[in-house]
């Protein structure tokens, strides 16, 4: 096994080679072992600056975010102020939803690990003030219910908004007050950065995009709305802060939280169908799995451009943070942090999903059909020839930061799931099939958020 002197080591030997080779602008990483940090940094945190990115650099760490986020409930949780399973109109009287019923039964447990049901995917802009998160919530008092709370996990990131709300109001403050005074000053983390106000007191990172030429290139704005700050639209921080939070989980709470909580926010709570990039079982805001015999807890994160990285081995002490700003995160993310998790553990992380070479033949008409939420029309159809082929459209705040309509054949891959023919973006992304309708068709499309199908018949 690697100590933190050769995992140093290695990453001055070999971290700013992978960096150029997987065409990321820049990265910083930071490995926690046997009590001690390290870390590096390579590339330039904007191509168009060409300002060096360093090991004090501030990423955005996107969803990671909702880690921070589990934690401050967590903490009312410690304080007595809320159970998990009582209906989350108790302590926020004003949440609605679409579905009357949904909104009266609805729980904090369940949004944490993502079952609550309604569209996950509401990226409305409430401004940048301090009430952003507040009015959020009374923005999406007509979103539809997708599924019965707690029926099938789907990726939420309005829950975690919701939840944000929560945290505001039984702390009687703005959620990036709360996150800094209960979270980052506590635990001694210097470049903690809630939104660009702060982000810009340090080196900061920018987002890249593929321009025309398939080259990453700055990406057109910064960040998402403030009023997704829960769910993690805008926080930035340095890969060494990030470890700093993950310690305290590691340490047992640390006085943050509460012997016993970090226990049970790595407990199971839903399990998934097999996923692109997604663990096995889903905790009180942890992503978790088991590989070789021990549990691994983590979260990935994206945001306009930058995508983080972090895996935990919670009976190994070890923890990887991994920031980037564009390029080929994938590949750099099988290249170092896997491969340095492996060295530290010996914890194999599996391949990402991959095509049978010889797929097996399927009938696809319980597959095919339209599909929508408020980001993605997704179309299944099948061609003269056969084939099996997505089309997904994106809309509102997705297509508006670039990103472009997709076109994918699909081929069979496990049970009711298919999974693209060819690599997109470094990966086959996975579509499950799930439920069926009284005619036998799939109700849902799951890539890891949930689309319901729009309308009955084959294409």
């Amino acid at each position: 096994m690697m100590s933190p002197e050769s995992v140093q080591d290695w990453l001055d030997e070999h971290f700013a080679e992978v960096v150029a080779r997987r065409e990321v602008p820049g990265a910083s990483v930071a490995v926690l072992a046997e009590g001690r940090v390290v870390t590096a940094a390579a590339g330039v945190l904007s191509t168009a600056t060409g300002v060096e990115a360093t090991t004090d650099s501030v990423f955005q760490i996107g969803s990671i975010t909702k880690l921070w986020t589990s934690a401050l409930v967590m903490q009312l949780v410690d304080d007595g102020l809320v159970d998990l399973d009582a209906p989350l109109r108790t302590y926020l009287p004003d949440f609605t939803v679409g579905d009357a019923a949904a909104s009266a039964a609805i729980t904090t447990r369940q949004l944490l690990c993502h079952v609550a049901g309604f569209e996950g995917d509401v990226f409305t802009d409430t401004g940048r003030g301090a009430d952003a998160v507040e009015r959020y919530l009374a923005s999406i008092r007509d979103i539809p219910q997708l599924f019965e709370p707690g029926e099938v996990f789907s990726y939420n990131n309005t829950g975690f908004v919701v939840l944000g709300r929560l945290v505001e109001v039984l702390r009687g403050k703005p959620f990036d007050e709360v996150l800094v005074g209960r979270l980052a000053a506590p635990l001694g983390l210097t470049h903690v950065s809630p939104s660009p106000y702060e982000a810009i007191m340090h080196r900061a990172a920018v987002g890249h995009v593929l321009g025309e030429g398939g080259a990453p290139v700055p990406a057109p704005f910064w960040a998402l709305a403030r009023s997704n700050a829960p769910a993690g639209s805008m926080l930035a921080m340095t890969a060494r802060d990030l470890l700093g939070f993950v310690a305290m989980h590691l340490a047992g709470g640390s006085g943050v939280l509460e012997p016993g909580t970090v226990a049970a926010m790595w407990q199971p709570q839903v399990k998934l169908p097999r996923l692109s990039g997604m663990g096995e079982s889903w905790g009180l805001g942890w992503e978790m799995a088991e590989h070789d015999g021990h549990a691994v807890v983590g979260h990935d994160g994206g945001t306009v451009g930058q995508a983080a990285f972090l895996r935990v081995v919670p009976d190994h002490g070890v923890a990887i943070a991994l920031l980037t700003n564009g390029g080929d995160v994938f590949g750099i993310f099988e290249d170092v942090l896997a491969h340095l998790l492996k060295e530290l553990t010996g914890v194999t992380l599996p391949g990402r999903p991959m095509p049978p070479a010889e797929p097996e033949a399927i009938d696809p008409a319980p597959y095919l059909g339209r599909y929508a939420d408020t980001i993605t029309e997704i179309t299944v159809g099948q061609d003269a020839d056969g084939v099996i082929w997505l089309d997904r459209v994106p809309k509102g705040v997705i297509a508006e930061i670039g990103e472009k309509p997709l076109r994918i054949r699909l081929v069979h891959f496990d049970g009711d799931s298919l999974i693209s023919a060819e690599p997109f973006r470094g990966i086959h992304p996975v579509f499950a099939f799930i439920g069926r309708d009284e005619t036998g068709l799939a109700k849902y499309v799951h890539y890891g958020r949930v689309v319901a199908r729009t309308r009955k018949g084959t294409v």
